[in-house]
């Protein structure tokens, strides 16, 4: 029926899950998915869309790396936006609109497609475990399936409890099982756990609403895509969202189900989301606002089921339907079915090492929600790396971590690591030091060699990489090289407001300027024709671009994550103990000997571990 030992299971087919599986059986590892409905593999239990801030900036970070985010994403989008493009392009973010059925059968199809995977459905009831070592995991059924590493990546699965106002059931999601029994066996292995809250809105029947009450939100006009490969295309044609607003009335009708919410009765007693709140948190946090945005997302190409984002709540169903029906657009609105809670068992990721693995037992490892992140994004690139690990550790190879300053993935890993946290963790540009090198427009440079030297991203994909690369460098030097005189340059400058040009100058000081953009460099002799020449995609116009306006900022940025990184050059010894620095704050020494950090650097961005306790630590180190 299985194999008789697996490399990797994976247990657990959502976004951490899935990208765990592809990435594992990529690198040649006996991998199985295990789950409890396989028609579900990568469902959108949320909102129908992928990326956003910082969220797009992953999406391109797992696709340069070879996982699949970005061209299920692609595939299924119905709309394709670049966000923040009034700002620096370090702030650029890349979001789609998803086609929330056709998103979860592409997953399927490209993990079918996936050599080394086996899948399996059932629910998975406990991990066994021996001399702190996982070596498989049991069934509901009884069955046992013994494996070399485990990647647990349950989701909101974990004994879920869902709320709809007074009421409440067992659940992983609207008509699906809670899971049950892995918290035991963790807890009795000496795990700590927590428990989190999250929530989703209402959907609604599209045919309901009236669309002229609300303020249409096209795509781009020239939309991009996730995905470095020629595996996928750019749309041709796009879906439309809506934004509408919430008003004082509809405020009044929702506080009036207070009383009854589970948030404000006692029933909810874990923490939700911070920047994702509830419908009745956002009213009753930010009282002096009359209205809150709600947008009005499609679910797909064809269907009329639609997503209300904004109007997450566990309120009771008549209270949502009451106040909903007061929105504008909504007046003759039809539920297909009601917002709801969810509270779900987590593990503190300070339990965890860099590579997602726990530090109390071998080859187990964690991955998206149960390490308390929220999110498809964040989700799926813990997937990636553990499934990564998983594979390496396997195949007795190094260990594969990724730097704050090489990925938004290694910002998010390192803070569940060092920092821990006690809400659902979502990322932001602003969580990452060096934003200016993180950009989703350069993920391929930073990263596809590094999956490439791993065996997972293909060659085809360090192909493209490095042509993109040489042409957009050798672009910037063309420029540099490449003269323009006053007379072709000031009409130019002049209808920028920019000041005119007293004599000839490099065609790259003159594109440096604000306001001067690739498009009015094309009209500077040569430039349109060795363009054409040397058959410059749009990508390496828009490298060459950013190259040329922020070489400054980028290479002080650079130097600046170098001095940093010379602190992840001082190791700390394993299992070091601090309370014998008595000169070290209590709290510090505390926190120090919970984590175990590796380096000084990761010990450097502990909450409550101070400059001077640092200081310390690097004079007793250095005894």
């Amino acid at each position: 029926m299985f194999e008789k030992e697996y490399d990797v299971i994976v247990v657990g087919a959502g976004h951490a899950g899935s990208e765990a599986a592809a990435a594992a059986a990529n690198m040649g590892a006996k991998t199985l998915l295990i789950t409890m409905n396989l028609q579900n593999i990568a469902q959108m239990s949320c909102n129908p869309a992928m990326g956003g801030i910082a969220k797009g900036q992953i999406v391109r970070e797992i696709d340069a790396m070879g996982g699949y985010s970005g061209i299920v994403s692609d595939t299924s989008a119905i709309q394709f936006k670049m966000l923040n493009k009034s700002k620096g392009p370090a702030m650029w973010s890349p979001r789609v609109q998803s086609d929330r059925m056709r998103f979860a059968e592409d997953w399927r199809l490209k993990l079918e497609q996936t050599p080394n995977l086996d899948f399996y459905q059932e629910m998975v009831a406990g991990l066994i475990i021996e001399k702190d070592k996982v070596v498989g995991v049991r069934t509901s059924l009884g069955l046992e399936v013994k494996s070399k590493t485990v990647i647990c990546t349950n989701g909101t699965f974990l004994n879920g409890l869902i709320h709809i106002g007074e009421k409440q059931f067992g659940g992983g999601r609207a008509g699906e099982r809670a899971a049950t029994g892995i918290t035991k066996d963790l807890i009795d292995a000496g795990f700590e756990a927590g428990r989190m809250k999250t929530g989703t809105p209402p959907r609604v029947d599209g045919r309901s609403l009236d669309y002229s009450k609300m303020v249409e939100q096209p795509g781009d006009d020239i939309p991009g895509k996730f995905s470095y490969s020629n595996e996928t295309r750019p749309l041709s044609k796009q879906r439309s969202c809506y934004m509408t607003y919430t008003s004082p009335e509809v405020h009044n009708l929702l506080r009036e189900g207070f009383e009854r919410s589970p948030m404000f009765n006692g029933r909810i007693k874990s923490l939700g989301p911070r920047y994702c709140p509830s419908i009745e948190d956002k009213i009753n946090r930010f009282a002096d606002k009359d209205r809150h945005q709600l947008f009005v997302e499609p679910e797909g190409w064809n269907t009329v089921e639609v997503y209300v984002n904004g109007f997450s709540t566990s309120l009771p169903e008549d209270v949502q339907y009451k106040a909903l029906k007061s929105v504008a657009g909504f007046e003759n609105v039809k539920f297909f079915r009601p917002g709801y809670a969810i509270e779900y068992d987590y593990f503190p990721p300070t339990q965890l090492n860099h590579t997602l693995e726990t530090k109390l037992v071998e080859g187990l490892y964690f991955a998206g929600q149960i390490n308390g992140t929220t999110g498809y994004e964040e989700a799926a690139c813990q997937g990636l790396m553990a499934g990564i690990n998983a594979a390496l550790k396997v195949q007795e190879k190094d260990e594969f971590i990724l730097k704050r300053d090489e990925a938004y993935i290694g910002v998010l890993i390192d803070d569940l690591i060092t920092k821990g946290t006690e809400e659902p963790y979502r990322m932001f540009t602003s969580r990452a030091e060096y934003r200016t090198l993180l950009r989703q427009d350069n993920a391929d440079f930073r990263l596809t060699e590094k999956a490439y030297k791993i065996g997972l991203a293909k060659e085809d994909r360090m192909r493209r990489m490095k042509e993109k690369k040489k042409k957009s460098s050798e672009f910037v030097d063309f420029l540099k090289d490449l003269s323009v005189v006053p007379e072709e340059a000031n009409p130019i400058l002049e209808a920028k407001k920019s000041s005119p040009m007293k004599q000839s100058d490099k065609v790259f000081k003159v594109f440096s300027r604000p306001h001067v953009e690739m498009n009015d460099v094309m009209n500077f002799s040569g430039v349109k024709e060795y363009i054409q020449q040397h058959e410059l995609t749009e990508e390496m116009l828009e490298q060459t671009e950013i190259q040329v306006k922020y070489s400054g900022y980028i290479e002080k940025e650079k130097n600046n994550a170098d001095k940093l990184n010379r602190l992840e050059d001082i190791r700390i010894p394993q299992d070091f103990d601090y309370s014998q620095i008595k000169s070290m704050s209590y709290e510090a020494r505390e926190k120090l000997n919970k984590i175990q950090p590796k380096t000084i650097s990761q010990a450097s961005r502990i909450s409550g571990v101070s400059p001077n306790d640092i200081s310390v630590l690097l004079v007793y180190l250095g005894r």
